[in-house]
Parts: C-alpha cells; structure tokens; sequence
C-alpha cells in the first residue's frame, strides 16, 4: 500500500478505497450509459458493421469515461488526484494541447 500511496501521492488507505471505487463506478457508469447513447445516435451493427460498431462503441465509452472519472472523483472529494489523472492519460495519447 505504501509504494500505491507514494506513486500516487495520497496519503492514506481511504484515499485509496475511494479512489479503487471511483474507479470501478465510472467503468460501470459509462458501460452503462453507453447503450442509449448509441440507440441514441442510431449506431447499430447493422448500420455499421460489427467492426464498424465496436469500434464507435469503444471511442465514445472511452470519451464518457474520461468525463465521468472527473465528475466522480469531484463527487467523491478527489477531483486533484482524477484532474491529474487526466491530463496526464491525455498526454500519453498525444493530446497535449488540450491540457496545457
């Protein structure tokens, strides 16, 4: 647990409970939400093909995710460590200029 705390730079074990269920509830949220959206938006697999679907499918999760994680980890008091989170996934995918 100790190195977990330092790597992120938390200070204790409920920062760590707190932040596992941040976690797990915005995978579960987004999971879940995702399915009206694409009714929503008409994106079948028979209007896009299985590869087509998934594909969409996964790049819209991936988009609700990283808004959700925010909005939870602010609901949960842990908005700095998710902010960060953030902007550091971002710059990893080359998304630089969206966080600076």
């Amino acid at each position: 647990m100790e190195k977990l705390k330092s790597r992120w730079g938390i200070e204790s074990n409920f920062q760590i409970i707190v932040i596992i269920l941040v976690f797990a509830i915005t995978g579960s949220t987004a999971s879940y939400i995702g399915k009206p959206i694409l009714k929503y938006l008409n994106i079948t697999t028979e209007a896009f093909g299985s590869v087509g679907y998934w594909t969409l499918r996964i790049v819209i999760l991936f988009v609700m995710y990283q808004f959700l994680l925010v909005f939870f980890g602010w609901l949960f008091g842990q908005h700095s460590f998710f902010w960060n989170f953030e902007k550091k996934m971002l710059r990893r995918i080359g998304l630089k200029r969206f966080v600076d």
